[in-house]
């Protein structure tokens, strides 16, 4: 696999997790009520440890992107 190639696939799956860390929040902050109710079916969570359960998870999320997708892709970049 050539250098263009794997940059090319780095950058196409940091748009793509984005796009998802994007999504998630775009659901939490305008359909909170009805995922919190959706998850309330299958776990009892109050609201303060459903926020906490999700912002925890952008948040690992968000550095599982960082150091899997965009580091090694300003990787590629600087050396290739």
């Amino acid at each position: 696999m050539s250098l263009e190639i794997l940059r090319t696939v780095l950058l196409w799956c940091l748009i793509i997790n984005y796009g998802i860390l994007l999504l998630w929040f775009i659901l939490i902050v305008f359909a909170r009520d009805w995922i919190q109710r959706l998850h309330g079916k299958w776990f009892r969570l109050a609201p303060q440890q459903f926020d906490a359960i999700h912002y925890g998870g952008m948040a690992v999320y968000k550095i599982g992107i960082l150091l899997l997708n965009l580091t090694p892709y300003l990787t590629l970049l600087i050396v290739g």
